[in-house]
């Protein structure tokens, strides 16, 4: 992920990549080299898994639960740590007459407080890029900017940032 980012976006020092399954953070010096590392350790939540789910329970895609994000005024908390949990948790805040777009925007800011929470452990360098399929989305990163107080640069695709780097290295 160093390698293809520094590839197509030399100024950045910090790298959030959020994918599937795992969520990492890597500091990297100005010539692509990893400083520092650190990935998630506690089931899917925080990453598009994460996301998955929490469409499902909204009876929306991964897109349809962006937009409703978009549209969210005062997202709920969702503090579980793991997946299962915040779908309960959720659900019970639907149960309560929570807004469907409130509770959107609380499964994005609920991603962002945990990624916070990683970048936090290796601390955080301007220039902050996002890689990964979740990169896609813009309430993602919305939420992310919000909450680590920088603006993210925005890559072509950055689905493919590991892809590229390990083809660079082979």
């Amino acid at each position: 992920h160093a390698k293809g980012v520094s590839a197509v976006a030399p100024e950045a020092r910090t790298i959030i990549d959020i994918g599937g399954q795992d969520a990492k953070v890597i500091s990297i010096d100005e010539n692509g080299n990893v400083k520092n590392f650190v990935m998630n350790e506690k089931c899917a939540a925080g990453t598009g898994r994460f996301l998955e789910v929490m469409g499902r329970v909204l009876d929306t895609t991964i897109d349809g639960l962006s937009d409703m994000a978009e549209r969210g005024e005062d997202g709920v908390t969702i503090s579980s740590t793991c997946t299962v949990f915040a779908e309960s948790e959720m659900i019970s805040q639907l149960a309560a007459g929570k807004k469907i777009e409130d509770v959107a925007l609380g499964a994005h800011k609920s991603i962002a407080q945990r990624v916070a929470g990683l970048v936090n452990r290796i601390g955080i360098s301007p220039k902050v890029v996002l890689s990964g399929g979740v990169a896609l989305n813009e309430s993602v990163i919305k939420a992310l900017e919000k909450e680590l107080g920088y603006d993210i640069i925005r890559l072509k695709s950055p689905q493919t940032m590991g892809a590229l780097g390990a083809a660079m290295y082979a």
